[in-house]
């Protein structure tokens, strides 16, 4: 469980709930959907508890198992879910097809209440490739 203040808790709850940012450096390895190998994009979801989650820690596993469901209903993957000690609880490695789809993922988990969560694209390394051509 998480160990931040209360105040940082609040001023994180009071921002949106879902902050997705382009992470450049992480190095994910890609991953290939089962219908015909098309390469998903990853994602990294840092996960605090609510009051709610911390209340009814018992579920956690369960509700893990659900939201490792809701990610393969919507055609992703969920490759990790770690429980953790420190400044967050939980941190998941997924592949959704899109960025929509992670987002729509995102809000039906975030709006159970049980967390709040902090996602970042993440890029493998021939991706990184890709970008830094790009970039010249």
């Amino acid at each position: 469980m998480g160990t931040g203040a209360a105040g940082e808790r609040g001023r994180a709850a009071a921002s949106s709930v879902l902050t997705w940012r382009f992470l450049a450096g992480m190095m994910f390895m890609g991953s290939a959907a089962a219908n015909g190998g098309v390469s998903m994009p990853t994602y990294v979801s840092l996960i605090h508890w609510t009051e709610q989650g911390v209340k009814h820690f018992k579920d956690t596993t369960q509700r893990a198992d659900d939201f490792s469901k809701l990610v393969e209903r919507a055609g992703g993957r969920v490759r990790e879910l770690l429980w953790t000690t420190g400044e967050y609880d939980l941190v998941a490695v997924a592949d959704f097809p899109d960025d929509e789809t992670g987002v729509a993922s995102m809000l039906q988990v975030s709006s159970l209440g049980s967390v709040r969560t902090n996602t970042l694209r993440a890029f493998n390394a021939d991706e990184m490739a890709a970008i830094i051509r790009r970039a010249g």
